[in-house]
Parts: C-alpha cells; sequence; structure tokens
C-alpha cells in the first residue's frame, strides 16, 4: 500500500528551498510583452570596505584614520585627483573607463545596523528599521508580471534569499545547475521518497496527486536549467572565482525568460576584521574580474544592452583601522550599477571624512539606498518604484537613453 499523506502536512513540513526548486519553470510568450530588461543584483556578503574600495587618497584624513592599511596613493588605479580604485579591480577600472559604471556614494539608511544578520534583511526587504515579509525583488516581481509566470525570479545560491521572497512568485533557487535535489530534513525523508514521477498513474488521491504534479515540474524545472547550462561553452575569462555569474550568463543565452536575477558572493568573505589588505585585494580581484567577464559575455552574446547589474552589500566598514589590521562594522558604503546602457561616473554626495561622521567612527549615510534601488526600479525596468518601495525615492539620471 501506497503511504499517502496529506497536502497540509507536506507544505508544513517542506522547507522554503525545497519549494522554491519544486515548481515550474515555464516558457512563456507573454513575457515578450515586458520590455525585456533583465536585472542582476550580485551581493558583497559580509560587509564590503567601501573607502578601501573606491580609495579617497585625495583627503588626508583617509591616511589618518588608516595609518597601516591605507593604500598609498602610487599603488591606487586612478580615477581622478580624489579617488583611486583598489589595486585588485583592473576589471571595474576597465568598465569605469569605458563609462559602463556608475558609482552610488555613500548608500545607507537611519539608525544602522550593525549585526550582518539585521542590515542585511533591512538590504533585502527596502524596509530599515521595520518588519517586512517580502524581499524588494520579490514585490518587484509581483508588480511586473502576473503570479502565471512562474519564472520570473530565479537565485543562485545554497538556499533562498529573503530579496526575493514574494507573495505571489515561486522563486526558482538552485547552487549547481547539474546537481537539483529536493531538500529536507531527516525526517522528511519518507515523506520526499512517497513522490512518484509517473504521468500515467491513476491516482484518486488529491494530495497524492498534488504531489507529483509538484515533482514532475520540479523534473522539468532543472531539465531546463540543467540544459541551458550544459549547452553553454563559456567563451571568456571570468578570472579564478566567477560567483556564480556564469550560471546566469548561461540562462540569459539559452534564453530562459527570468527578469530578475539574485546571487551573492558568499560564507560573509567580505568580512574582514582581521589583516584585511591583502585578502581583500584578492576578494575584490575575484569578484572584479567576474563581473568584466560577465559583462564581457553578455557583449558576445549580443544582450548587453539589455541586462544592468547592481552590486551593493549589507553595510559598510568603520572608517578607522582596528588594532587587528582590519575594519569593524560600520554604516554607509558605495554601490555600483553596472553596464552598456549605463552612464558612468559619481552619483550621490560624497561622504565627509571629518564632519560626516557619526559618534562611533561610521560615515553617515548621503544617499538612501533605496534611492538605488528606485532609480533601476523606475528608470531601468519602468515600473512605478513606490509601488515597490512603499514611499518616493530621489532617482538619478544613470542610464544613456529611455528605455
Amino acid at each position: 500500500m501506497k503511504n499517502y499523506i496529506k497536502r497540509r502536512s507536506f507544505l508544513k513540513t517542506a522547507t522554503a528551498a525545497s519549494l522554491s526548486s519544486l515548481f515550474p519553470m515555464k516558457y512563456s510568450h507573454a513575457n515578450d510583452a515586458l520590455n525585456g530588461k533583465t536585472l542582476v543584483v550580485l551581493e558583497l556578503s559580509g560587509g564590503n570596505d567601501g573607502l578601501n574600495t573606491i580609495v579617497p587618497y585625495g583627503d588626508d584624513n583617509y591616511y589618518k584614520y588608516r595609518p597601516s592599511i591605507g593604500i598609498k596613493e602610487k599603488d591606487l588605479l586612478k580615477i581622478d585627483n580624489y579617488f583611486g580604485f583598489n589595486p585588485g579591480i583592473t576589471g571595474l577600472e576597465s568598465l569605469y573607463k569605458e563609462g559602463n559604471m556608475a558609482i552610488i556614494h555613500g548608500c545607507g539608511y537611519d539608525n544602522p545596523s550593525f549585526s550582518h544578520f539585521t542590515s542585511m534583511a533591512y538590504m533585502h526587504t527596502a524596509a530599515p528599521n521595520s518588519g517586512e515579509e517580502f524581499g524588494w525583488l520579490g514585490r518587484l516581481a509581483d508588480n511586473m508580471a502576473p503570479a502565471s509566470y512562474k519564472n520570473f525570479l530565479i537565485n543562485v545560491d545554497k538556499t533562498q534569499s529573503l530579496a526575493v521572497r514574494s507573495q505571489k512568485h515561486i522563486p526558482i533557487v538552485f547552487d549547481h545547475p547539474l546537481r537539483f535535489q529536493r531538500e529536507g530534513f531527516h525526517e522528511q525523508k519518507p515523506i520526499l521518497e512517497s513522490v512518484i514521477y509517473d504521468k500515467d498513474e491513476v491516482n484518486n488521491n488529491s494530495a497524492q496527486k498534488f504531489l507529483n504534479e509538484i515533482a514532475n515540474s520540479a523534473k522539468e524545472s532543472s531539465s531546463i536549467i540543467s540544459e541551458a547550462w550544459s549547452n553553454y561553452t563559456r567563451q571568456v575569462d571570468y578570472g579564478l572565482a566567477p560567483v556564480d555569474l556564469n550560471k546566469i550568463a548561461a540562462l540569459i543565452e539559452a534564453n530562459v525568460p527570468a527578469r530578475l536575477y539574485y546571487t551573492s558572493f558568499r560564507d560573509n568573505a567580505f568580512d574582514t576584521h582581521v589583516h584585511q589588505p591583502n585578502l581583500h585585494k584578492r576578494l575584490l580581484t575575484y569578484a572584479s574580474d567576474a563581473i568584466r567577464g560577465f559583462m564581457t559575455d553578455l557583449d558576445r552574446m549580443g544582450k548587453s544592452e539589455d541586462v544592468v547589474l547592481l552590486v551593493m552589500t549589507e553595510f559598510g566598514r568603520r572608517v578607522p583601522e582596528n588594532t587587528s589590521l582590519g575594519t569593524d562594522h560600520g554604516a554607509a558604503g558605495p554601490m555600483f550599477i553596472i553596464g552598456s546602457s549605463v552612464k558612468g561616473g559619481h552619483y550621490g554626495k560624497i561622504p565627509d571624512l571629518v564632519n560626516g561622521l557619526d559618534d562611533g567612527d561610521n560615515l553617515k549615510y548621503t544617499t538612501d539606498f533605496r534611492s538605488v534601488y528606485a532609480t533601476i526600479i523606475d528608470k531601468w525596468l519602468q515600473v512605478d518604484s513606490k509601488n515597490i518601495l512603499r514611499k518616493n525615492f530621489q532617482t538619478f539620471d544613470i542610464f544613456d537613453r529611455t528605455v
């Protein structure tokens, strides 16, 4: 006798990650009705040190606060007579020189949290110092497309990000395109093993039928993504660590009709409390080379004008170096918008290293980070950002043309 189970019991015990990988991803020509623009978000987890990424070498106070870890002027990739890139990010330097990288300074929010978990939740939901059930990309998906678009939102990671949690859409969440699996606790094994894949089996049990449909949909979804990855032949250099951007490139090249992608440089890598200089330079090199490779790949496939990349982190670092030759959790920092349709340059007010610090020696924010989100939502995706962000925010004239 088959081990039939109740639909409600399954839904209560299944993990969010497993459910998100089970629901169907079906191609829909209705996607053609959208404007065809795609947003990719790359999260630098751990809190990237903005001051040692975009270095204000023209301000003597930078070296006053960072006598040991401050990057010497002669070692920088100079942008102008005030800023220079960290020497590890030659890939971003080239994108900036090509006019395809916007640097938005001083991004943050009121009453900043120095907790990774809390601050990232604020960034994921675009709702600092308040509760919000759904992520900003999830709410964006709900406003851009009806729930019937089962393929609209993709998260490449080990677990689902809060940023993609949606009221109507089920995000596709995967880590490796060729290793799809149903996730669950050991106690859930009998439930998962009870699911069968035989479409032709006659079954009058509605709960079992529901599970079978999900299982078959999961199989179809994994097949679509696995096929895209198998057909993808990487022809450009992503450096030593592609940080999953090559997986997204494979899906874009295969015309998988997702419009919103989220991924991250994982494992709190940018939490550089100790001996920061060499580690931080190496991390930035990995990220920078991967971004450069991704942009080159998009150009190769003729899709560079259809995709914009947002690079963000949960918070910046404190201005003074610590006694361990690192930096501690801080507040404001830069965000980047990158793409062929971007007007490169500096945006937002540059933070003041003398009068722009709070009592804890953190940079006070000069740009609400939601202004960056609003710029992309309003100007790139052509959706009313107030519906997603709950109120209007300043936007920047970052894109070359009306899209």
